[in-house]
């Protein structure tokens, strides 16, 4: 390579500058404002990994290292940093009005994505004129930082969407204690604003007719209405998502099935779970059985304390399943649930409508409703 351009020095630094920028305020929010401990610790190896790869960069600066040495320095980051002209940059002074304007911290957040973004483009396609084995690196980067602003994205979102949710039903017509539709319809009186259509042995044309006629009834209540399993019948029905467990597609592969607006939770049941499935940012992450429970007998019960370590490491909205009642119910909430899960203490009972009724309430004491 030629003795590279002063320009280009100047460019490759202000933009290594712009990007470990941007890192460090999607890495604060993380950490500060969505106390995300697995986020956050994504963007930190990302910020690192650049640090690294900046470290690794090589500048022929001079062909003779010797006179480069009784100049001072000939190490390439010095040279960046020598290169630096802050009173002499023309754009300094240029700047649109709305960059000094973010309407909260989420746009914040979004703009440093952005920044993130087209700083390690333009120090990826400078580089190749100095170093192509360091643009490379950055290109691999950049390719990290896509994915970290979705999963930043996805947890905004899904907080929003999530965060007013109380009651989860999931119906089962074997554990209904009525008619199937009647019980739906019942726990939507009662107060549950999601149910999930859990059926595992249904022909597919009934499993889509249920499903088409559960979604109608659903968005009739204004609340959220899940397949269990079947991303196809999800699309097909209108359904707001899909629910995967842990021997199901994997997240990313329902994602590429169902549209950008469907809502992906995952079910997992110990903390390596919960730390994978973070690590791909589904809407949702149930976390369960908290107790044991007849509806799907396990070997392990995660338990409560299970929970509380999820929210220690994600602010993923949770949603805690199996065995829940009304005489467990509060202190799950209190622990971080988004809401309650629930299956027979609502469908299996006499009287659904109050069944719910008596969670819902209970979920919004417990969240200061």
């Amino acid at each position: 390579m030629d003795k590279p351009d002063q320009s280009v020095l100047r460019i490759l630094d202000a933009n290594l500058n712009r990007a470990r920028e941007a890192l460090r305020v999607m890495e604060e929010y993380a950490r500060l404002g969505l106390d995300d401990a697995i986020l956050s610790g994504a963007i930190k190896e990302t910020r690192h990994a650049l640090a690294h790869a900046a470290a690794g960069f090589e500048c022929d600066s001079s062909a003779d290292t010797a006179q480069a040495d009784a100049r001072g320095s000939a190490d390439p980051q010095d040279l960046l940093i020598r290169s630096r002209d802050i009173v002499g940059d023309a754009g300094r002074e240029l700047a649109a009005p709305a960059e000094y304007e973010r309407e909260d911290a989420r746009h914040v957040v979004v703009a440093a994505g952005k920044r993130l973004s087209e700083a390690l483009r333009v120090v990826e396609e400078y580089s190749k004129t100095i170093d192509p084995t360091f643009a490379a690196a950055v290109e691999k980067i950049r390719y990290e930082g896509y994915e970290l602003e979705r999963r930043l994205h996805v947890t905004f979102s899904a907080r929003e969407r999530l965060g007013d949710l109380r009651l989860y039903v999931i119906l089962t017509e074997s554990l209904c204690h009525a008619d199937w539709f009647t019980t739906a319809e019942a726990s939507l009186r009662g107060g549950a604003d999601c149910l999930q259509l859990r059926e595992k042995n249904l022909p597919d044309r009934e499993l889509l007719e249920r499903a088409k006629k559960l979604c109608r009834l659903c968005h009739d209540h204004d609340a959220l209405f899940i397949i269990n399993d079947r991303p196809d019948v999800a699309i097909l029905s209108g359904a707001d998502g899909v629910h995967i467990g842990q021997d199901d597609m994997s997240v990313a592969s329902a994602r590429r099935i169902v549209p950008p607006t469907c809502l992906v939770g995952v079910s997992t049941h110990n903390v390596t779970q919960i730390e994978a499935a973070a690590s791909v940012a589904p809407d949702y992450i149930a976390v369960g059985p908290m107790f044991p429970t007849s509806t799907k007998p396990q070997d392990h019960i995660a338990g409560p304390l299970m929970l509380t370590e999820a929210r220690k490491r994600t602010s993923i909205p949770l949603v805690p399943i199996g065995g829940i009642t009304a005489n467990n119910a509060s202190d799950l909430i209190m622990a971080g649930a988004t809401c309650l899960c629930v299956c027979a203490s609502v469908i299996a009972q006499p009287d659904a409508a109050s069944a719910a009724l008596q969670l819902r309430m209970i979920a919004d004491r417990a969240s200061g409703l």
